[in-house]
């Protein structure tokens, strides 16, 4: 079965710093043709939408609080032309760069991912040229007045095209759905449609202009090709050969891993009989390092403890020379008369609280007291230092210290000889456990050591095999390339070759659509249906009116109709369509959101709306993709629910960012 042309989506990953947030659009490794995103209001639908759109090229991301908090990165899992890619783009301020790579979110990245520019869009290296490349309209350039055949010409870009992809929420029901309020973008939303379906103006000079454009950009990459083929050419010319066989390596490595276990294995089989010895080796380490340790304390003690007792000796040395000096020295023993200097024939003492020598009034009237005796006890009362009590206290510490050392010191010697046999003992069963083990050891050791030499040889041939695999991707990537634009250049010649007239193909592209229109509001029993049709300048019309004249409900059915209508006509044609579409809120104004407008809301059932999506897919849409965020699908599409957000912390997931179940509320009919 050929590979659906265009643009499928089958993952979002929003990633964050612990965790991820994702979104399946799978089931059993297929594309799911249709594929419901349900739940409350402001619960993360209408974001999955937008995040995708993104994603794909989208200015802007939805940048409610808990995804700017949670969020630093969207990665989009797509198939492009059938071939799975993943385009990521950081969160936070819009990036100016994707990067695409080829694989899947499931599996590790093996190539490096390559930056795509965001701007300019008609740029070899945008993502917009890439995707539009998928399209089938890479190149395509939009005059800015459709009708000036001389006018200033812009590229096609992605996001231009996604008009026909993506019906936002407020596009659905709205008066202005065809961008009237929007002279430009209006013109240019014709164009988008015409060039979907190759009816546009002036398509043989469009054509002839993509295929130069084409042509030189070919040449620019059959260029980078040759380059390239000459660089590998240099570094590795075995590259340009057949592919090596990075598995041969990786079993060999994997066979030599297997070895060493075993060899360890036998190694420790065949030096089990020495367990005992291992053993008796340990006790004597152990006990070797306990003597060292207690021989160190008995050291770190004596050096601690000798400063300490000649400092005791010292205070006891300044202690007497304070008792000899109070003995020899003191004013209050008075002997020798003051005036006469004759020696006194009594001691001055104290008598009636007097002093008898110079009768001056005594502190202390109590009884007679010798002057010596009241020194003392002035002294006393003064707080003097009792010399005799310190001397007394002094030599008892300085003998306890001085006993105390030379205990240690007596023990130095048993326990230095207790030491240096505990590692004499332990160098014996060192000695003895080597030599047991050494000749059953020796025998492993030289096979390890061919085994780990083995490993090196391999790991480089390994190393060396997946630097010549990585040239021959970047060659692939580029031979791709050409391959890619040749073909694209070889079909843009055949449908210029091909070319009719565009007024009349053009009027029979817009029939059908209107055909289709009609029959999809015939479907959904829109009520009192009457000459529903699309003009040529695309404008919906039922019961002969414009659909700005119908009511919002109505509207919200016209809108539906006219997006599904182009939708359906490119997919069956194989225009050049992405080939998904994505629907935002299709019961707006029906009974969810907004007013609701109870004439067509009570005629209307959003069954006959999911039950034609499924019909059409499993017939004349197969291979197509839609996508539909709806806050209460009816139970005919239980089935295509991917996801359904809760609003309540009872039944996750709450919403798209799960674990934020208390932040502020975003409004719905951004959030969805």
């Amino acid at each position: 079965m050929q590979a659906p042309q265009g643009i499928r989506v089958r993952r979002l990953r929003l990633a964050g710093i612990d965790r991820s947030y994702d979104v399946d659009f799978t089931v059993d490794g297929r594309v799911r043709g249709l594929s419901v995103v349900a739940g409350a209001f402001s619960s993360g639908k209408t974001a999955v939408l937008e995040f995708i759109a993104y994603g794909l090229g989208a200015r802007r991301h939805p940048r409610h609080q808990e995804v700017l908090r949670k969020v630093r990165s969207c990665l989009l899992e797509v198939e492009l032309s059938g071939q799975s890619h993943v385009i990521e783009r950081s969160v936070g301020e819009p990036s100016k760069l994707a990067y695409v790579r080829r694989g899947t979110l499931a599996q590790p990245a093996s190539t490096m991912a390559e930056p795509r520019t965001l701007e300019p869009a008609g740029a070899a290296d945008s993502l917009s040229t890439l995707l539009l490349s998928h399209c089938k309209l890479e190149g395509v350039q939009l005059r800015e007045a459709p009708t000036n055949r001389e006018s200033r010409t812009d590229p096609l870009s992605i996001r231009d095209l996604m008009w026909l992809a993506f019906l936002p929420n407020e596009r659905v029901a709205d008066k202005n759905f065809l961008f009237e309020n929007d002279r430009a973008r209006k013109h240019k939303l014709r164009q988008v449609v015409d060039v979907v379906f190759g009816v546009h103006d002036d398509r043989a000079i469009e054509l002839g202009n993509r295929i130069q454009e084409l042509d030189r950009r070919l040449a620019q990459a059959r260029g980078e090709l040759a380059a390239a083929r000459a660089f590998v050419a240099e570094q590795d010319p075995s590259a340009l050969d057949d592919t090596p066989v990075q598995g041969e390596s990786e079993q060999e490595l994997a066979e030599i891993t297997e070895q060493l276990a075993v060899l360890d294995l036998q190694a420790q089989s065949a030096t089990d009989f020495a367990a005992r010895l291992r053993r008796e080796h340990q006790e004597a380490a152990k006990a070797a390092r306990t003597a060292a340790a207690v021989l160190r304390d008995h050291e770190t003690q004596i050096a601690r403890l000798l400063p300490l007792r000649a400092q005791y000796a010292d205070d006891l040395l300044k202690l007497g020379m304070l008792a000899q000096a109070r003995q020899l020295f003191d004013p209050l023993r008075v002997t020798t008369c003051p005036a006469c200097l004759h020696r006194l024939a009594q001691t001055p003492t104290a008598m009636n609280g007097q002093c008898s020598l110079c009768h001056h009034e005594l502190g202390a009237p109590e009884g007679d007291a010798p002057a010596g005796s009241m020194d003392d006890r002035h002294g006393a009362e003064d707080g003097q230092l009792d010399v005799a009590a310190e001397i007394r206290s002094t030599r008892a510490r300085l003998k306890e210290i001085t006993t105390y050392i030379e205990d240690l010191d007596s023990s130095m010697e048993t326990l230095k000889l207790r030491a240096e046999e505990a590692s004499l003992d332990e160098q014996r069963a060192a000695a003895i456990l080597d030599q047991a083990t050494s000749p059953a050891v020796s025998t492993f050791l030289v096979a390890r050591d061919d085994l780990y030499r083995r490993r090196e040889q391999a790991l480089h041939r390994l190393e060396l095999t997946q630097n010549t695999v990585k040239l021959q991707e970047g060659l692939a990537k580029r031979a791709s390339a050409v391959d890619r634009q040749q073909a694209q250049v070889a079909r843009l010649r055949e449908e210029l070759a091909d070319l009719g007239d565009a007024t009349r193909d053009r009027d029979a592209i817009i029939a059908q659509i209107s055909s289709r229109y009609a029959a999809l509001l015939s479907d959904w029993r829109y009520p009192k249906l009457s000459n529903p049709y699309i003009d040529t300048a695309l404008t919906p019309f039922v019961r002969g009116e414009r659909y700005q004249e119908a009511s919002s409900g109505a509207r919200t059915l016209i809108t539906l109709a006219w997006q599904l209508a182009v939708f359906e006509v490119a997919t069956e044609l194989g225009a050049a369509h992405p080939g998904f579409l994505m629907i935002d809120s299709p019961q707006k104004n029906l009974g969810h959101g907004g007013t609701l407008d109870v004439t067509i809301a009570d005629a209307v059932t959003i069954d006959d709306f999911y039950h034609h999506l499924s019909t059409w897919l499993a017939e004349r849409g197969s291979g197509a993709q839609l996508i539909i965020a709806d806050n209460s699908p009816p139970l005919i599409a239980e089935g295509d629910v991917v996801v359904r957000y809760s609003r309540s912390e009872d039944r996750p997931p709450y919403g798209l960012i799960d674990d934020e179940t208390s932040s502020e509320e975003a409004p719905a009919t951004s959030h969805g």
